[in-house]
């Protein structure tokens, strides 16, 4: 591979030293034809000379004595390396300026002073509009000419991202006539829709199935707003040439493609040169930033399905994306799936949709206002434009107690907002109780998941298994505190829990391995993750870098079973007013005291009785000496680990676990440093319970 790749070199060598041994000889040349024509002015040219001066004053007339001077224009052009991209214009420039010249001569005294060329040129102008017109015609035709050189003959400078009406309109005229034609493609903002009636949603018949007194009606369109901004990318045009010509000075030979303008980033497509390595371009991604003057740049090599390489530029103005335009798409309205989501629109414009019964959990990451919540806010709101309060419940879960509580009214919530890392641990074995228990309806229906039961239950006209969702806003606060027992409960429902309806939402602004441990991370697959701080976070969501590239305000990845390859999402904008809106609204519809909802008695009884013989998720197997470990601290007034050692003759970590059992049960006090636990039974009382 060294030898070729050597082999190679020298060849590109000899081509580019062949090239400007052509260029010298052509240069020279044109020279030497200019030195023979102004002799021949003179009779210094001999025979020759004679027979060439008669021949250019035949054609050309009195234009003859500026000939010599457009060979030695072209001659000093093709020794100039940094002209020789304008000579074909000029060759067009010069002709321009000879055709001119010789039309006004012609036009002034047929073939005496302009020669035949000027006399063709110039009749069928005289005989149509006159002589005072064809003049004013050919020296339009000199005045452009000259403005054209002035041009051309400008210092080359650097190619900098000037907006495109800024530049003179000579410049503007003439690189139109020389750039290739780009395909763009550019989000048109929505129109706007005129709704008198709610958006009714083609679902599955569940809402139908309903008695009329509990029929529910999606909140109205009106009470969302819609997408009003739109994106400003720049001089596309010249960052498309600015990327071609920074990959050409590193050797990379490409061909530029499409151009899709995004709301949050423009995405250049571009082709590479046929034995060009794709490690080669994704890392030229800083000079590539140098060269925009735009930071940070992603590139996506290859794009799926398509054998070009992307370069995401972000956009000078970025426009929101609302959410109303995504509900009111048809693929979310005719979508067959209850658990449709809305997650926002790709790097070309189009809306992103998901289905969460398919994921079946979803992992949220990203670090502090980088738009998680409002994500969150919006795959709700997608969720409640669905389902009614007997189709989808939902259990939300705030250790930060700021984002959530506006939910609080809503007919759809099992309990209010939980906010302490004790009653979602309740709720975690709640939840596991109820899966088991919907496992035990499904196989007596002989049934694999809650869609057959929910399909058999429309048909029987029986009542159907709502789906639950579990939504966590903070996952880090609830690992902190209790690490093991949060893990065990959502490890538990991510493996089981998507055949019975019950679906998990974790978010974390912390994505560091303590909090999205390997179990959880193997057991949901599809994630979603905002802009991290560093590469290791990235790396910890996604497996893979690129997180840290993102621009925050809702600029995501998204990766699921079915893409496996990060896909590049702006998600949609929900503000407070909205939600306030869409809530009060379905409250003011739906009464929760009208509906009697068995689930979330049963989890308020669980909320409120906490045993404490329970541990996390197992039960403490009763010691057989518990009950003479609790005589022996009682009688003793003192607790530790020793003592019982010495009294019942066991091992240190058997003492230490009654130890625990007993302050866990109210017995003894917690560990106060150097000094005994405290004994809070005396040996004439009862046990706390």
């Amino acid at each position: 591979m060294a030898q070729n790749r050597k082999k190679i070199k020298k060849i590109n060598k000899t081509l580019s030293r062949s090239l400007k041994i052509k260029r010298l000889i052509f240069g020279t040349l044109l020279f030497l034809i200019s030195i023979v024509i102004i002799l021949s002015f003179f009779d210094l040219a001999g025979v020759g000379g004679r027979i060439c001066f008669k021949t250019l004053t035949f054609l050309f007339g009195n234009t003859v004595f500026l000939i010599p001077l457009f060979f030695v224009i072209l001659g000093w052009v093709l020794l100039k390396s940094e002209y020789q991209k304008f000579f074909k214009s000029l060759i067009l420039t010069i002709l321009l300026l000879l055709f001119g010249i010789s039309g006004i001569f012609g036009a002034l005294n047929s073939t005496k002073q302009g020669g035949w060329l000027g006399y063709i040129l110039s009749w069928p102008f005289l005989r149509f509009f006159g002589i005072l017109v064809t003049q004013i015609i050919f020296g339009a035709m000199i005045l452009t000419a000259f403005l054209i050189f002035l041009q051309l003959f400008q210092r080359p400078s650097s190619i900098s991202p000037i907006s495109e009406t800024k530049k003179p309109l000579i410049t503007r005229i003439f690189r139109k006539i020389k750039e290739p034609k780009l395909k763009m493609k550019e989000i048109t903002p929505a129109p706007k829709l005129e709704i008198k009636e709610p958006l009714e949603l083609k679902t599955k018949p569940i809402l139908e199935k309903e008695a009329p007194p509990f029929s529910y009606q999606p909140p109205p369109l009106d009470l969302l707003e819609a997408d009003k901004e739109v994106p400003h990318s720049g001089d596309v045009r010249t960052n498309s040439a600015i990327i071609k010509k920074t990959l050409e000075n590193f050797d990379i030979k490409v061909e530029m493609s499409g151009i899709n303008i995004g709301s949050t980033v423009t995405q250049y497509t571009l082709k590479p040169a046929e034995g060009i390595k794709l490690s080669k371009i994704t890392a030229l991604s800083n000079n590539l930033a140098l060269a925009l003057a735009s930071h940070p740049i992603r590139i996506e090599a290859p794009i799926p399905g398509k054998s070009l390489v992307g370069i995401e530029v972000p956009n000078k103005v970025r426009a929101k994306v609302r959410l109303r335009n995504l509900i009111e798409h048809p693929t979310f309205q005719q979508s067959v799936s209850n658990l449709t989501l809305v997650l926002g629109r790709d790097v070309s414009g189009f809306p992103v949709f998901a289905d969460l019964a398919k994921m079946p959990h979803l992992l949220v990451a990203g670090s502090t206002g980088t738009g998680k919540t409002i994500f969150l806010n919006s795959l709700i709101l997608s969720l409640l434009y669905r389902n009614s309060p007997r189709i989808l419940k939902f259990i939300l879960v705030d250790p930060k107690r700021v984002e959530f509580p506006v939910y609080n009214d809503l007919p759809h919530l099992l309990s209010p907002v939980i906010l302490d890392v004790n009653r979602t641990i309740s709720v975690l074995k709640w939840l596991t109780k109820e899966m088991e228990r919907r496992f035990e309806i499904l196989a007596g229906a002989r049934v694999r998941d809650i869609r057959s039961f929910n399909e058999m239950a429309f048909k029987t006209k029986t009542e159907p298994l709502p789906y639950i969702i579990l939504i966590i806003d903070e996952l880090a606060d609830l690992m902190a505190a209790k690490g093991r027992e949060i893990e065990s409960g959502i490890v538990r429902l991510a493996q089981l829990a998507r055949a019975v309806g019950i679906h998990l939402v974790v978010a974390t602004q912390r994505p560091s391995v303590e909090v999205i441990t390997g179990l959880i991370k193997a057991n949901i697959t599809s994630r979603v993750t905002c802009q991290v701080a560093s590469q290791i976070d990235s790396r910890t969501v996604l497996d893979m870098a690129g997180a840290e590239k993102l621009l925050g305000l809702g600029d995501m990845l998204f990766v699921s079973a079915e893409i496996l390859k990060p896909k590049r999402i702006q998600g949609a904008y929900v503000s407070e007013k909205e939600v306030k809106k869409i809530v009060k609204w379905i409250r003011s519809k739906i009464q929760i005291e009208t509906i009697e909802d068995k689930l979330a008695e049963d989890l308020e009884k669980d909320l409120t009785f906490q045993p404490k013989e329970e541990l996390g998720f197992l039960k403490i197997e009763e010691d057989p000496l518990y009950e003479e470990a609790k005589k022996v601290v009682i009688e003793a007034r003192k607790a530790s680990a020793s003592l019982l050692q010495r009294k019942l003759r066991i091992g240190y970590a058997r003492a230490a676990r009654l130890i625990d059992v007993l302050e866990e049960r109210g017995i003894v006090g917690p560990l106060n440093g150097a000094k005994p636990r405290d004994v809070y039974i005396s040996s004439d009382s009862e046990e706390i319970s």
